[in-house]
């Protein structure tokens, strides 16, 4: 198994900003074509030396968080210097601050509503490198840790802004601890599906937003005041969280009808991850109340029980959160009848 490096930022995107020309936007285009580099060069690395996966991670009950930051002074070095550790004050440096917030906000989502001991469910230390690379436009996990970009400033600002954005990257760890989704086609849209559902949860359950008060954004803030756009992905209506001059229009299809059969980013893993949220969003949107609640609890079960093959198909999945519906909450439940219509509507047959 290849040890996951998972981006929060879709290489379509940075490949468009990356052949911009205008004036204003050079340091971003410049910016966009060093992250591509970089992604290619980790990807084609982990291709040659392939990492074993995670085996037999014994289940703890949920313990004290313990992060570990450290600051790359904007070399692409990792793991960087060490400049907080679990418990220690401020620093007074926004992008260390937020990602020790962070991290700790996420670590209290899966303790207090799931009951897991951190993303590997045994106490794993939560490290994150910050300042990462020169106007670093992405943030991503490697398999270990934690890393975050300052952005370019003039599209993209700094990665620690957004806490669904550092949710969303520990959730790629909760999932190769877990079920291990393969990065590609449709079990990597799902992987990518899983990360968005447990980083909006952690910002959800942070802010105490019911499931109708939330964004449903992923990466809320993170353009800058030039960029027509709200966010990443949307949840709610994947396809509209941009639509910009720049950047193009935002192009996740939100079901089955306009599912993107690509080549390209791993077979469209940040694309059609739009399917599966909207899913998520609708079961959320029927039940009412916190999203963390029944359908956050159906979709953790789902991913972590132990029966979800690492290439899982879209159908496959649902039929999981179907059952795991069922035995949560019973055949007939509501709970299952809002999982069974949302993929109807998606049109993914159970």
């Amino acid at each position: 198994m290849h040890t996951p490096f998972c981006t929060i930022v879709p290489p379509y995107l940075l490949r468009r900003l990356a052949r911009q020309d205008a004036p204003q936007f050079s340091a971003a285009a410049r910016a966009a074509r060093e992250a591509l580099v970089h992604v290619r060069s980790v990807q084609a690395a982990r291709t040659r030396s392939a990492a074993a996966g995670p085996a037999g991670v014994r289940q703890t009950a949920p313990g004290p968080v313990n992060r570990t930051i450290y600051d790359a002074g904007n070399a692409e070095v990792l793991p960087g210097k060490l400049v907080r550790k679990e418990g220690e004050p401020d620093t007074g440096d926004l992008a260390q601050d937020e990602a020790y917030a962070g991290l700790g906000s996420t670590h209290r989502l899966y303790a207090d509503v799931f009951g897991r001991n951190s993303v590997d469910g045994n106490g794993l230390g939560l490290d994150a490198t910050v300042h990462f690379g020169k106007l670093y436009d992405n943030a991503f996990w490697d398999g270990n840790q934690m890393v975050f970009g300052d952005g370019d400033g003039e599209v993209f600002d700094r990665f620690t802004k957004s806490l669904s954005v550092i949710g969303h990257e520990l959730a790629h760890g909760v999932t190769q601890f877990t079920a291990a989704l393969v990065y590609r086609n449709q079990a990597g849209a799902l992987n990518e599906s899983m990360s968005d559902v447990f980083g909006a949860l952690v910002e959800q359950y942070v802010g105490k937003q019911s499931a109708a008060e939330a964004s449903w954004l992923i990466g809320e803030g993170l353009f800058t005041p030039e960029v027509q756009g709200t966010a990443l992905r949307s949840m709610k209506a994947p396809g509209t969280a941009y639509d910009d001059d720049v950047l193009g229009k935002d192009p996740q299809p939100d079901s089955m009808d306009t599912y993107v059969r690509t080549s390209a980013d791993n077979g469209g893993v940040h694309i059609n991850s739009g399917i599966p949220n909207r899913a998520f969003y609708l079961v959320a949107e029927a039940l009412g109340g916190n999203a963390w609640d029944a359908p956050g609890r159906i979709w953790y079960d789902t991913l972590t029980g132990g029966s979800l093959p690492p290439m899982a198909t879209f159908g496959v999945f649902a039929r999981a959160t179907a059952a795991s519906a069922v035995e949560i909450f019973g055949a007939g439940s509501a709970e299952h009848d809002a999982v069974a219509k949302a993929w109807e509507t998606v049109k993914v047959k159970l």
